[in-house]
């Protein structure tokens, strides 16, 4: 069964572009020009990915994004005119997975999909790691769950990702390609993608995020987990 992709976008010459082209390689598409449309496809249909717009009739795509955050690790991709470095914080913050502006060709937003598509798959699933945790931080890898200091703190699936490849590589220093490379699949993304990421992580599971004990800034580099490994 092909995989399905939900494009959420009122530009009809971008909708019917990237419909063709996803078609070819084998994808379902269905198509919505608003929020509303999107919301009534999401309920009757099993969607594996959202290609979404910013700017739309009604119903932003950053609302869409927020209320389907609150419920759901659907994969989302923004597509959107909107090419300032303050949009594409917002969008990933929001819990987006990527960030496209749409000078990008039909090609490499197919390639962008596929990448994140293929990270989405439950990889971390399949392995024989039951449990990581490394001092305050326990991660059940079967379940998903991830607890710090006790308490389950709710992760989106790309700061799971993230969270669960740094946890396995401790002292280990990763620049910012090879995370894009490892946690994202491709390359595409900019730097601004991980430092995002790393924030929300610090965030959820420092004590003092602006003096993060666990993911350390390694500057020119990149990052590092220096908490020690255990499970």
């Amino acid at each position: 069964m092909s995989e399905t992709i939900l494009i959420v976008d009122d530009e009809r010459e971008i909708v019917e572009l990237m419909r063709d082209f996803l078609e070819v390689e084998g994808y379902t598409v269905l198509l919505a020009e608003d929020a509303i449309q999107a919301k009534s496809l999401l309920d009757r249909h099993s969607v594996d990915c959202m290609l979404l717009d910013i700017m739309m009739p009604g119903e932003s795509g950053f609302s869409l994004c927020r209320q389907i955050r609150e419920e759901s690790d659907l994969p989302i991709l923004f597509l959107s005119a909107r090419e300032h470095d303050t949009d594409k914080i917002r969008g990933l913050s929001l819990g987006a997975d990527d960030y496209i502006v749409k000078t990008a060709t039909p090609g490499e937003v197919v390639a962008r999909i596929k990448a994140v598509l293929r990270r989405t798959k439950g990889e971390l699933k399949r392995q024989k790691i039951p449990r990581l945790t490394s001092g305050e931080i326990e991660v059940d890898v079967q379940a998903h769950d991830v607890w710090i200091r006790g308490e389950q703190v709710p992760f989106t699936a790309k700061e799971y990702a993230l969270l669960t490849f740094l946890l396995q590589h401790p002292q280990q220093v990763f620049t910012y390609d090879q995370l894009l490379e490892q946690v994202w699949g491709d390359v595409y993304s900019d730097h601004h993608t991980v430092r995002v990421y790393i924030a929300r992580i610090r965030n959820k599971i420092e004590k003092n995020p602006a003096d993060p004990e666990y993911i350390q800034t390694i500057w020119g580099m990149g990052y590092k987990w220096n908490g020690p490994r255990g499970g």
